[in-house]
């Protein structure tokens, strides 16, 4: 049996990794609303048609759709650090490439390049996992996930602020050097994983799963332009299915998938992805209706006449507010588990959207909205990274949260679609231009409301957490004794020994379920005593390794009751090469 190992001594992370990942996922959420303060003038920019124009915006969405699961996967097998790099490497490149054109494909080579970075939110997400002790964990994953709507928040007023006094490429320079000193903290400050997966990459799943997804979100994304009811739509959704559906059937039977769809089929994880869904819904419209009611002239009777610099300042704080709830999502869920805080986060946006049918009034109503909305957000964003990864085992954390990922980049998606056509449907003709109504804005905050409902049942059906496995806490020294307490009690545990019997310390204990797969690992103490939770009752192999010995590998059998099993691991004396 092949262990996996990163053949180097393994650095500690300090301090300042959370935050550098959490700016890493910042920067990279700036690329999905980096234009939208001069979507409306991207035709004359480009010099081409409304239609072409869009793909601007589409190629970033699809390519980052695309990069989320495929980036995850790599990084679960040669490392997150490094697939990170490559990440937000490739971004920069795209943004270059953005910044010194103004005709159309070249831009949009540009920013499908820039889509690839969205790869970097599950690859901060798995590194944490691998990296950070129980106690940090929590609160440094809400906000790595929150980043996405942080970077996106923030980014609409510095984006309208840069386009409406500088040239607008001025946009794509500061991006590449958002991402320049993102790769420089990243490559000072962030270790590498020791954790890998086996295996090696399934390239034929990726070019299905590519393929698949291509063929899905194009007519989300279009069928406003093209029509609902063309055989181009109808024919490309026809061609997702059959696509999706075979690529499926071959992940099933391959022994290193892409993406364990065995896993991903369990209640816990499907459930988790579908509610991700409908909380990328509730999001984007917020962002798609604000700036609009806020910049529309006063004269229409309902626009509140705002400058495109206001509008951004007063959305905002929709991101502020969801970097600020990690610490708030840290207490709720030490207390009540995820699932709870997933819960109370989707009420609090049912909360806003309904208040915000009546506060639409002035700008400051606008704001209080924002507030509530992203306060709302955050909590949910925060939980779905630890119900994944409390569901999935850790050498497959990067491919399960880059898959999370995806399904909250579809759910923007289905909302971008879906909004732009009732907004379409119910606009004012004037002119020659079509001016979006008041009542288009409350139908599209309706239907918001109606995904946050359906994200809210599937949250109720999330199944109790599983105490047998592991729990992500929050930082007191209290619960982080729980935790490993929790694994005593439940799990493997004994002592790492050498050939003489005196005890081995900082030996790596990793555990392995019946499919191969990684299930756990830890590092022996002092006195060569280790612990390890197991995920569910079954047989497994123990395998130790430390510098100086040979590897041992022992099978046993847990009974998935509340009690441990003993088993010491006594290693050979000769020396091996790390």
């Amino acid at each position: 049996m092949t262990l996996t190992t990163t053949g180097r001594p393994e650095r500690r992370a300090s301090g300042a990794v959370v935050p550098v990942l959490a700016f890493a996922g910042i920067v990279v959420a700036v690329m999905q609303t980096l234009l939208v303060p001069v979507i409306k003038d991207l035709p004359q920019l480009l010099d081409t048609s409304p239609s072409n124009a869009t793909w601007v915006l589409t190629s970033t969405l699809l390519s980052g759709a695309v990069a989320t699961p495929i980036m995850g996967r790599l990084g679960d097998l040669y490392g997150k650090r490094r697939m990170l790099i490559a990440s937000l490497a490739v971004m920069v490149v795209g943004a270059l490439v953005s910044a010194f054109t103004s005709a159309l494909l070249p831009m949009i080579t540009g920013r499908t390049l820039q889509g690839f970075a969205m790869g970097a939110i599950p690859l901060g997400i798995g590194l944490m996992r691998d990296m950070l002790p129980r106690e940090r964990l929590g609160s440094a994953m809400a906000l790595m996930s929150s980043s996405i709507g942080v970077g996106g928040g923030l980014a609409l007023p510095a984006a309208a602020m840069v386009a409406q006094h500088t040239d607008w490429h001025s946009l794509f320079y500061g991006a590449a050097g958002l991402g320049v000193l993102s790769i420089g903290l990243t490559l000072l400050v962030v270790p590498e994983s020791p954790t890998r997966a086996e295996g090696s990459f399934d390239l034929p799943g990726a070019l299905g799963l590519s393929g698949g997804l291509v063929l899905l979100l194009l007519p989300v994304t279009k069928g406003s332009d093209w029509g609902w009811s063309s055989p181009t739509t109808l024919g490309l959704f026809a061609a997702a299915v059959v696509v999706l559906l075979l690529w499926g059937l071959m992940e099933l039977r391959v022994a290193a998938p892409l993406v364990d769809l065995r896993t991903t089929a369990r209640r816990e994880v499907l459930l988790t992805n579908l509610a991700s869904i409908m909380v990328g819904v509730s999001f984007y419209v917020v962002s798609l209706v604000l700036p609009q009611l806020l910049q529309l002239p006063a004269a229409t009777g309902y626009g509140l006449g705002q400058s495109m610099v206001v509008a951004g300042l007063c959305v905002a704080p929709l991101g502020l507010t969801m970097m600020f709830t990690a610490p708030v999502y840290a207490r709720l869920s030490a207390r009540y588990g995820p699932k709870t805080t997933l819960i109370i986060g989707l009420l609090i946006i049912a909360v806003g959207y309904a208040a915000g049918l009546g506060l639409m009034n002035a700008a400051w109503q606008t704001v209080v909205v924002s507030v509530v909305l992203g306060a709302g957000i955050g909590l949910a964003y925060s939980s779905l990274p630890a119900l994944i990864v409390g569901a999935v085992p850790a050498s497959e954390t990067g491919a399960a949260n880059g898959l999370n990922t995806l399904m909250r980049s579809i759910g923007t998606s289905v909302s971008s679609a879906v909004i732009g056509m009732v907004l379409a449907n119910t606009a004012h003709h004037s002119g020659g231009l079509a001016i979006p109504t008041m009542h288009g804005f409350r139908v599209s905050f309706l239907i918001a409301t109606a995904a946050v409902v359906v994200g809210l049942a599937l949250a109720l059906c999330l199944p109790r957490p599983n105490l047998s496995g592991p729990r992500l806490r929050a930082s007191s020294e209290e619960d982080a004794n729980l935790a490993r307490a929790e694994a005593v009690l439940r799990g493997f545990r004994g002592r790492v020994l050498d050939a003489g019997g005196a005890p081995v310390a900082r030996a790596k204990v990793t555990l392995i379920d019946r499919r191969g797969r990684q299930a756990g690992a830890t590092l022996s103490a002092e006195d060569g005593s280790y612990a390890l939770a197991v995920p569910a009752r079954g047989p497994y192999v123990l395998a130790a390794r430390a510098a100086g010995h040979g590897p041992h590998a022992s099978a046993a059998t847990h009974p998935g009751e509340d009690h441990a099993v003993d088993l010491d691991l006594s290693l050979p004396g000769e020396s091996v090469t790390a």
